[in-house]
């Protein structure tokens, strides 16, 4: 029996895969749960016109993300915080620090798209990875200086 799975399924499938199971796991188990549907004509060629409609969206989503990724690479964010004699803070640069200085700069980035290699605990330049979109990451150039006093 072929079915239509409406969700993934554990060594199955994703959702809208369609597959080959035999009759009663199907009939009995995956279509009552609502787990999937029969794959007839017409609902193989509603899943197959769903698949294309998304892939068209997600190509568009992606050229987007991609278009912000080469505006953030040319962006340097200049953060200003307290800072030693030596050169240490007192404390470390966030990634809220970083998203804020972005939103000032014209960039609507989620602290939590931000990552750090290591922690940021002294006056210098560094970088942070910003996940724009599935697979489309951001390198930003981060410059730490000490504030006046």
């Amino acid at each position: 029996m072929e079915i239509i799975l409406k969700q993934y399924v554990k060594g199955l499938g994703e959702k809208d895969d369609v597959v080959t199971v035999k009759d009663g796991y199907g009939r009995n188990f995956l279509i009552p749960q609502g787990m999937a549907i029969l794959a007839t004509k017409s609902a193989v060629k509603q899943v197959e016109e769903t698949l294309r409609q998304r892939a068209h969206r997600q190509e568009h989503l992606v050229n987007e993300a991609q278009a912000l990724v080469d505006q953030i690479e040319n962006t340097v964010v200049v953060v200003e915080t307290l800072a030693g004699q030596d050169g240490k803070l007192f404390g470390s640069v966030t990634s809220l620090m970083v998203a804020n200085q972005l939103k000032e700069k014209g960039f609507d980035i989620d602290r939590k798209q931000i990552t750090f290699q290591d922690d940021i605990k002294t006056v210098g330049e560094f970088e942070a990875l910003i996940s724009i979109f599935k697979g489309v990451k951001a390198t930003v150039k981060i410059e730490v200086v000490a504030k006046d006093k």
